[in-house]
């Protein structure tokens, strides 16, 4: 695959990019975050690419699992399913490395529009920003306890605690029997559904 000049990934931002890189969020295929992150990971070898593709993480957060028996198992929780995050110096040999990666969707970025004919633009990967850097890679240290809550589908929340700190939603799926519920909260620019304890919510309406 090769780029015109107008199809160049983040041309000018390459030059302002330090030797630390920058973080992108890349969308895959549901369910396949592993498999990306594993395959990536080999293919930045491979492709000799490690000094410009630097990170792959699909981020989690620590969780206590409740059994319908009442048992508590600690595990772990992907803070955004259908998304990897790559630290990188882009270029247009480490877009394509990983853009051609398979199950691979896209970049999170700006779609540009086509100078002709229809359908998608080209989509100009946007890095992400410290704040939100910050906020993803701030674990949950502490479980809070499982509480009931009267909350239901169409309710505005705002979450108080969490890596979603801030953010408010309208609330798409509620299950007392876990303590926890789906809201749709935007992010990177989209509407994104995310499963949240009754504890880190605060009904807004």
């Amino acid at each position: 695959m090769s780029f015109t000049d107008d199809q160049s990934p983040v041309a000018e931002q390459n030059k302002k990019s330090p030797s630390e890189g920058h973080w992108f969020a890349v969308q895959v295929a549901s369910g396949c975050e592993k498999r990306v992150k594993l395959n990536l990971e080999q293919r930045i070898h491979t492709l000799d690419v490690a000094d410009r593709i630097l990170q792959v993480e699909i981020p989690k957060t620590p969780i206590v699992k409740i059994r319908k028996d009442g048992a508590r198992v600690q595990g772990e929780e992907k803070i955004f399913p259908g998304y990897v995050l790559i630290r990188m110096i882009m270029d247009d040999d480490a877009w394509q490395v990983v853009k051609n990666t398979p199950h691979v969707i896209n970049f999170v970025g700006s779609e540009q529009k086509r100078h002709y004919g229809r359908g998608r633009g080209h989509v100009l990967p946007m890095p992400l920003s410290h704040g939100e850097v910050e906020r993803i890679f701030r674990h949950v240290d502490e479980q809070e306890p499982v509480v009931k809550i009267d909350m239901e589908i169409g309710d505005h929340i705002m979450v108080l605690s969490g890596p979603f700190k801030d953010f408010e939603g309208d609330v798409i799926e509620v299950s007392p029997e876990r303590s926890k519920l789906k809201a749709l909260l935007s992010i990177f620019g989209r509407e994104t559904p995310v499963e949240l304890e009754f504890t880190q919510v605060e009904k807004q309406n």
